[in-house]
């Protein structure tokens, strides 16, 4: 009988983090079992929201996981650089050296 793929442990502690709207947010990651070699993926599971809308999911390489960690991180900071200005104030553009063009392979958000 073939083996599924499998969830691999998550560091100890780490449960789902949920969104201020309530979304559920799960990220594990996944071993895929083949003949030559197994295949891992980082997962990324949004859950449905409050109003019961469905979810959705991605399974990514490490090098695609990374990729989006580092554009979230990116935007984060804009968002914490924008809430920190003085209403009226358009916010300071960003440094090319936090957003410069997407990586090959990987399309832009």
């Amino acid at each position: 009988m073939a083996e599924t793929g499998r969830a691999l442990p998550q560091p100890a502690g780490e449960t789902p983090m949920i969104t201020s709207c309530d979304r559920r947010i799960t990220v594990k990651c996944l071993r895929l079992p083949t003949a030559g070699r197994p295949i891992s993926r980082v997962t990324l599971d949004l859950g449905p929201g409050s109003g019961s809308a469905p979810g959705a999911w991605a399974a990514l390489t490490t090098r695609e996981a990374r990729e989006l960690a580092r554009r979230l991180l990116d935007q984060a900071a804009l968002a914490e650089r924008e809430a920190t200005t003085a209403p009226g104030a358009l916010p300071s553009p960003p440094s090319s050296a936090s957003f410069g063009p997407a990586s090959p392979g990987f399309p832009s958000f």
